[in-house]
């Protein structure tokens, strides 16, 4: 029960930090130029992306919206079994961040699963990205070092 309150909260967490601050780029953000933070290599830029992350696939917001869904269910039906808090970490990133992503594209123009998702931090030779995005990143990151661990998401029950 433990670890699912982990995944959980985790995945509430980045999904209202991840829409709060939309709604800040939104208000903040869209009528005007890049802001500068830490010179070039820290901006704050608002943008709408159609696609994907790195702007990949602009044309397939509806198949990445169902794709979204699609994950989501799965963390859902896996989560029962997850007994690592690491791995728990790892879904309730991932699902947080589907979660920011997958809002757009419900509730924001162009219309239902074909919303473009509002990004809105830049870093130089790298495409701007939102909470959201970030939230996945360092997911399939601290995924790598549990798997180099060797630490498995469910542990084998001993017979």
């Amino acid at each position: 029960m433990r670890v699912w309150r982990t995944l959980l909260g985790v995945a509430w967490l980045i999904w209202i930090s991840d829409l709060a601050t939309k709604i800040w780029a939104v208000n903040s953000l869209s009528h005007r130029g890049p802001v500068r933070i830490l010179g070039s290599f820290f901006q704050l830029n608002f943008v709408r992306n159609s696609g994907a992350a790195f702007s990949f696939a602009p044309g397939a917001t509806l198949l990445l919206s169902f794709f979204g869904i699609a994950v989501l269910m799965a963390i859902l039906y896996y989560t029962p079994i997850i007994t690592s808090k690491g791995w728990a970490l790892v879904l309730g990133l991932v699902m947080g961040g589907v979660l920011g992503n997958l809002t757009d594209r419900v509730f924001r123009e162009p219309g239902l699963l074909r919303g473009h998702v509002i990004d809105w931090m830049q870093l130089p030779h790298w495409p701007i990205f939102n909470i959201a995005d970030s939230a996945i990143v360092i997911a399939a990151f601290i995924s790598m070092v549990l798997t180099a661990r060797n630490i498995p998401p469910v542990e084998k029950t001993r017979v």
